[in-house]
């Protein structure tokens, strides 16, 4: 109860305070790229359930019809200020909303598209039990992931076999800790990361290393 009421209240207070910032990023994007403002695309949420999250466009429309689903820093697909939004996490300001009616939280698992959800292990199966979040653990550990994924010969597979697996241990070491103060951490170290991660050393410092390693170990197969 405590932790949707602060979702309610961060949320509602956030789209307020950042409405202007709302604005002039909902017009670049439009002024910058043929297109609506904003992207909705399928997760997987609370109990399975099924709900659109909502981004700033950052790629060219119809992008979802070329594969793969997943991106890389260097992807042709995102648009000059998609690349921008992206590093600055801009895109994912909408989420607010999200939040705001109830599909997410704050701090939570990160949602995930239903193709990628159908190879999960039973062991997974607890992000369910749980809103998704717009920041987790797994945010933090891979804050510039298109970077990580750069390293990937093959984008897709290197996610499921690699990357994915590492999000749901940290999303499931969230689940069996999760307390207020927990969240309010992660949520500090979010803004921090955003602020000041670029200023605190090379991209592999703040990185998930042993994912660039694994990933580099399958490219030499």
């Amino acid at each position: 109860m405590l932790k949707r009421l602060f979702d309610i209240v961060a949320a509602g207070l956030a789209l307020v305070v950042l409405s202007p910032i709302l604005c002039m990023v909902g017009g670049a994007v439009r002024l910058t790229s043929p297109g609506p403002v904003f992207y909705r695309q399928t997760r997987v949420g609370r109990g399975r359930g099924l709900f659109k999250i909502v981004k700033f466009r950052s790629m060219v429309t119809d992008a979802e019809d070329s594969e793969p689903l997943v991106t890389s820093k260097d992807d042709c697909r995102i648009t000059p200020i998609g690349r921008f939004l992206r590093r600055t996490k801009l895109d994912e300001l909408p989420e607010l909303w999200n939040v705001l009616v109830g599909d997410m939280s704050i701090v939570g698992p990160r949602p995930e598209v239903p193709r990628y959800v159908e190879h999960y292990s039973p062991e997974w199966e607890r992000v369910f039990d749980v809103r998704p979040g717009i920041t987790d653990l797994a945010t933090l550990q891979f804050r510039d992931e298109e970077l990580v994924l750069k390293h990937a010969h093959d984008r897709e597979q290197i996610y499921l076999q690699v990357v994915v697996p590492i999000k749901m241990r940290l999303a499931l070491e969230y689940i069996n800790r999760r307390s207020f103060m927990l969240d309010l951490k992660i949520i500090l170290l979010t803004l921090w990361g955003i602020t000041f991660g670029r200023l605190v050393g090379r991209p592999e410092d703040i990185l998930a290393k042993d994912a660039i390693e694994q990933i580099r170990s399958l490219n030499s197969r």
